[in-house]
Parts: structure tokens; C-alpha cells; sequence
């Protein structure tokens, strides 16, 4: 059994997904701030090991902006909070450079407490806030090869196609081939 650190129940249903067998585990962590998402990933599974035992998945995902130098990157949360998804969009219009990357990566803490990481990215580009979602950055980014934005997009179609997505399955192939 993996326990997933996630409060999202969207997340949760994902994992489980593709996964199978993961039980959420609502731990109330302090989130390191640091531009490097294996960094902040490293402490969420130091932390929760100190509170519960067994295998561990986290996950942090990024959306980085080529206007602003790989911004806001790990720090998403807060410029969501502060700027909202209109002032990241306005940030790439006074640039007028629109390129973006969203980036998921999970860590894996094994049985040993080794740590495992898995990486998803999807190249985009940041559009005015379109779709009837509030989820993060979904009404601003739309994914190369698409003309819709996440928030426009099901959940199915989205989900086919994310950087979640694409770092569930690479720890599934790992999962697989360790359980032979």
C-alpha cells in the first residue's frame, strides 16, 4: 500500500487511477519554499516519515513561464494567491512571450526510505484564463497540439495528456517492474 500525501481529492482519484491500490494520507506538512521541486519533495517525505510509516508518493507541480525566467515554477501557489490567474497572464503579455512548461514531479519513498523520483512536462503556452475551472493555473495553460485550456478540457481529456499524468505512469512502469 502507498500512501499518498495529498489533501486533493482529484489528485487522489488520478493516482488511483493508474496506480490502483493508494490510500490518502492528510498529514498537515510544512512546505518548504525552494525553486527546486525535489527539494521541496525530499522534506514532505522526511516529515511525513517522522509521523506514519510505510511507502510514500508526494507530488509538486510547477508551471514556469519563459517571460519571467522559469518563474513562478514551485512557487505557483502563491503567485495564484496573490496575482491570481489573470496577473500570471498579464505577467506573459507584457512579455509578450507566452511559452510555458507545466511540470509535475512525484517522489516515491520506498520501504527503505529511499527516495525515487518520477517527472512529468508538458510544453504549453499561457493564454487569457478561459474554462469554467478553479483548479490552480487549468484556465490559463493550454498544452501544445491543443487549442483548449486544462480548465476547458474534461477531466478525462485532461488526464489523458497531463504532466500528472505522464509521472503516474513512469512510477507505475517502476512499480511494475520492482513487484517481478
Amino acid at each position: 500500500m502507498i500512501y499518498f500525501l495529498t489533501g486533493n481529492k482529484g489528485k487522489l482519484y488520478e493516482a488511483t487511477e493508474i496506480l490502483g491500490a493508494v490510500q490518502e494520507l492528510d498529514i498537515d506538512l510544512p512546505e518548504i519554499q525552494d525553486l527546486d521541486p525535489h527539494e521541496v519533495i525530499k522534506a514532505k517525505l522526511k516529515e511525513a516519515q517522522q509521523h506514519h510509516q510505510g511507502e510514500f508518493m508526494v507530488e509538486d507541480t510547477s508551471l514556469s513561464l519563459e517571460a519571467i525566467r522559469g518563474l513562478p515554477g514551485t512557487l505557483i501557489k502563491w503567485f495564484l494567491k496573490s496575482i491570481g490567474t489573470e496577473g500570471i497572464f498579464k505577467l506573459a503579455d507584457n512579455e509578450k512571450n507566452y511559452k510555458a512548461n507545466a511540470l509535475c514531479v512525484i517522489g516515491y519513498s520506498d520501504k527503505s526510505g529511499k527516495t525515487h523520483f518520477f517527472e512529468g512536462r508538458v510544453e504549453g503556452t499561457i493564454v487569457s484564463p478561459r474554462g469554467d475551472s478553479n483548479f490552480g493555473w487549468d484556465p490559463i495553460f493550454v498544452p501544445t497540439g491543443h487549442s483548449k485550456t486544462y480548465a476547458e478540457m474534461g477531466n478525462s481529456e485532461k488526464n489523458q495528456i497531463s504532466h500528472r499524468r505522464m509521472a503516474l505512469d513512469k512510477l507505475k512502469k517502476y512499480l511494475d517492474n520492482i513487484e517481478i
